[in-house]
């Protein structure tokens, strides 16, 4: 079957439905960044997977979004129009990295680790999105993982859940806290950043 008769590949694509149209891909996203591996994960490959854009994939992996999708159509066997690959993908657009004003691991309540939730067969969201509806103010929940959890992030972001994510050794350390009231920080229980979660 040639490239024309399959579905584009674009930066809005489910990684789920590039897949199922493209199963060969698998293997090209596995061998393009080590958190692709998880995709070999089915409760993965049913769950996020259904959600996550290319887009966010490339933020998860740490790639450049513009390589991403040419590797991919390339190995599709589609034709490269550089033209049309996508506008302003070399730039990244980072939510929050790095230690923010209100994170102090002090103040951690529950710590997930969404690379074992993950390798035991099951997906990290409803478990972090339980623990986060139980945070206080001024109390903070930690999810380490080995990749950026894009989808999660954006989840609980809409949920009105914050947000900040602080690379950790090989890994990503993501605090939750809830969103003071106002929009501000919160009051007295906030204290300077610890670098070392």
């Amino acid at each position: 079957m040639t490239g024309r008769s399959m579905p584009p590949i674009t930066p809005q694509t489910r990684v789920a439905e590039l897949l199922d149209a493209y199963p060969q891909l698998e293997n090209v996203l596995v061998e393009m960044a080590p958190p692709f591996k998880k995709l070999r994960n089915p409760v993965l490959r049913r769950t996020i997977a259904r959600v996550t854009s290319l887009e966010k994939a490339a933020a998860v992996a740490d790639l450049p979004l513009r390589k991403l999708i040419i590797d991919l159509r390339r190995a599709a066997g589609h034709a490269i129009d550089d033209e049309s690959v996508c506008d302003g993908a070399d730039i990244r657009v980072e939510k929050q990295d790095g230690p923010a004003d209100w994170v102090d691991a002090s103040r951690v309540v529950w710590t997930i680790d969404a690379d074992e939730i993950l390798d035991s067969g099951e997906q990290p969201i409803t478990e972090a999105q339980t623990k986060a509806r139980i945070l206080t103010p001024g109390e903070l929940g930690l999810i380490r993982s080995s990749f950026r959890p894009e989808p999660l992030i954006d989840l609980l972001e809409e949920q009105d859940f914050r947000i900040a994510v602080v690379r950790s050794g090989e890994g990503f350390a993501t605090f939750v806290g809830r969103t003071p009231a106002g929009g501000g920080l919160e009051d007295r229980h906030t204290q300077p950043a610890r670098r070392s979660p």
